[in-house]
């Protein structure tokens, strides 16, 4: 069977897991991104887990693929310069956007709406119009059309996307419009509404639509780039993408809807953590991810986290299909600055992997979160095994700095006032996510990962009162765990939009095996047989202006009127026939740490002083790779690890369970 290969390409770490699928064992590296290119990275952290695990390129039968890019880009405001086309009369659509009081009136009076991704001046009309049946009412003004088009070539824009009114029921005026857009604006990648999502509501698709737009250009520059990287590496392995909704799809297809890589890197996260909850018996719990430059946030009740119709990016709320996924601009390399009201603002502006933070001696002249924790004792020496040395000078220079820009004395308050603020917007973050669930926090436990969550897990637990907090082992790769180990899956959607009675059975059971037929080839060809698979068709139907999902069971599809068994009336619209494939989970080989005495005598590193409270405390380091089921590691306490660095704050404790995972709690 060979081993599987996961990748997760983060804005600061590029993480790599390596599994045998035979034996279940893993293999890990953690190594800096290469944002200029980041194939470079890939195949660094490529040939150190070969290396380490002793195989050649060529035994790696699969490889499966996350990345944070597309959420980054629209984090960090760092996508194409995106064109609009829209129906005369609708030029100001994303301006006006939909009315939405995020808070409060008096925080809603002082919200600043989010900056369109298509600015006012590369926004053009044109003149046509299909009403919300399909029906062509103004044809296309080709000339027209043309001329404004015209009109973009000095823009400097790097992408288009066109989205007019009620496409969804017919596109060929937007089809039409992405031909002669070809013709006058060549090279210029297009996104056409009807297709990103088909769906009606002007504004949520073409605002879908130019989210695509802004992540494509350079989305497909980098799935292009990571193919060309694996071939050089020796790796001829079938290379397959995670989406955010945790299906994986073939390159191609997601170079052709970049959209649906947002969250794709968390998913993989998600999936790793709730193998772990599992083995601890937890089945609501809320997950933790932090990173270099983002923080991922997700809710899971039952064990399973919820499945959402649209992806929330920082302030920008998308329509597509994801896991329920909250991201915020918040890492460990973000960026702390003084705005013009005198505040201190840590993010989403994150020094990413090169320069860096100050502290990585890089080129970074910014402080940021990493540099604050170095300054106060929390990262001692180096990140990375040893990939990257932190200089403490530095840290403190940079932090000087801010402390003068700020109005105050010392340099370790300012850090302490970035670390404060940073653990108060992720735990706000927390809140949200809850909330919007009608969940409480604090009736959750709280499951840290990433490389810079657990060293600040321990606070949010504080915050939101969520316990206990649970480091899982290789905490800082276990999104590419989840990549490396969870099942392969695909789906696809027939789009219909007939009512019941305009559709004969055997054309319904023609079409539901089509879709069956497509979907399970593109799987086999990742290498998962058709007797592995597992199906689940739905059906979309709306009645009475709501919409209902229908499971299509194999004793529907064979009943001898399987639309009337559907349970609607003759008049009700099938919408579309959604199917998804699932292959089955790669298990691989769990910890299971034999028992030690309570307190770790033989972990114990060194003694140091960290900076808590607004004093110097006495703290000691440990070595997690020595800890020993039944260990109890009293705060203050800095863990250390390959990939990741536990903080635990005076007053808690750290237990190890037998699984390898540190649960912290308050400890008096």
């Amino acid at each position: 069977m060979g081993y599987r290969l996961g990748v997760d390409v983060g804005g600061t770490f590029t993480d790599v897991l390596l599994v045998d699928q035979v034996t279940g064992r893993t293999f890990r590296v953690k190594t800096p991104s290469t944002p200029d290119n980041a194939g470079l990275g890939v195949r660094r952290g490529i040939a150190l887990v070969c290396e380490q695990a002793g195989v050649g390129p060529d035994e790696v039968s699969q490889v499966v693929h996350g990345t944070t890019l597309a959420t980054n880009l629209i984090l960090q405001g760092k996508g194409a310069r995106v064109g609009l086309v829209t129906t005369h009369g609708f030029r100001r659509m994303l301006q006006i956007a939909r009315s939405y009081l995020p808070g409060p009136l008096a925080g809603w009076v002082q919200w600043p709406k989010p900056e369109p991704l298509a600015r006012m001046e590369n926004t053009i009309e044109v003149a046509e119009r299909v009403d919300a049946e399909g029906r062509i009412v103004q044809p296309l003004d080709v000339p027209g059309a043309r001329e404004a088009l015209r009109g973009l070539r000095g823009s400097g824009i790097e992408a288009l996307t066109i989205s007019l009114l009620n496409s969804y029921a017919n596109d060929v005026h937007e089809r039409l419009l992405a031909e002669i857009a070809a013709e006058e604006l060549p090279g210029v990648p297009i996104s056409l509404s009807a297709t990103v999502i088909a769906e009606p509501r002007e504004y949520e698709r073409a605002l879908a639509a130019v989210a695509d737009s802004y992540v494509r250009p350079k989305v497909s520059r980098y799935l292009a780039d990571l193919g060309e990287v694996l071939a050089s590496a020796g790796i001829t392995a079938p290379l397959s993408i995670l989406r955010g909704d945790g299906v994986q799809t073939m390159p191609d297809r997601a170079a052709d809807q970049p959209l649906g890589l947002l969250l794709s890197g968390p998913v993989g996260g998600v999936a790793g953590a709730s193998w772990f909850a599992e083995q601890l018996g937890l089945r609501d719990f809320l997950t933790f991810d932090m990173g270099g430059t983002s923080t991922d946030i997700t809710l899971v009740r039952d064990g399973r986290p919820r499945l959402a119709k649209q992806a929330i990016v920082g302030r920008l709320e998308v329509r597509t299909s994801s896991v329920d996924v909250r991201s915020v601009g918040a890492g460990g390399g973000s960026i702390a600055f003084v705005d013009d009201n005198g505040d201190l603002v840590v993010g989403p502006e994150s020094a990413g992997a090169c320069p860096g933070p100050v502290a990585y001696g890089l080129g970074g002249d910014e402080p940021t979160v990493t540099d604050a924790n170095v300054l106060l004792g929390y990262l001692p020496g180096k990140l990375a095994g040893g990939e990257i040395m932190l200089d403490r000078t530095a840290a403190r220079r940079a932090l000087k700095g801010l402390a003068h820009e700020l109005g105050i004395r010392r340099s370790f308050e300012a850090a302490e006032q970035v670390i404060e603020t940073v653990n108060e917007n992720m735990a706000a973050a927390l809140r949200l996510v809850s909330v919007r669930q009608g969940a409480e926090p604090k009736d959750f436990a709280l499951l840290a990962y990433g490389g810079a969550g657990p060293l600040h897990a321990n606070a949010i637990g504080v915050l939101t009162g969520s316990w206990p907090v649970i480091v899982p082992p290789a905490p800082g790769v276990l999104c590419a765990h989840g990549d490396a180990t969870a099942g392969l899956r695909d789906e696809d959607t027939a789009v219909i939009r007939r009512t019941l009675d305009e559709i004969d059975n055997s054309e319904f059971r023609a079409l539901v095996d089509d879709l069956e037929k497509v979907v399970c080839h593109r799987l086999e060809s990742l290498g998962v047989a058709c007797a592995e698979q597992t199906l689940r068709r739905e059906a979309v139907i709306r009645e009475a202006g709501r919409e209902v999902r229908v499971e299509l069971t194999d004793a529907v599809l064979a009943a001898p009127d399987p639309l009337a068994s559907l349970g609607h009336p003759p008049s009700a619209e099938l919408v579309r026939v959604d199917l998804v494939a699932q292959g089955p989970s790669l298990s691989f080989a769990g910890t299971a740490l034999p028992p030690g005495e309570a307190v770790p005598v033989t972990a114990l590193i060194a003694h140091t002083e960290i900076w808590y409270g607004g004093r110097p405390v006495d703290a000691r380091i440990y070595d997690r790779a020595k800890l020993l089921a039944g260990n109890v590691i009293a705060g203050p306490a800095i863990i250390m690890e390959m990939d990741s660095t536990t903080l635990v704050l005076p007053e808690h404790a750290a237990t190890v369970h037998p699984t390898g995972c540190l649960l912290l709690r308050p400890h008096r």
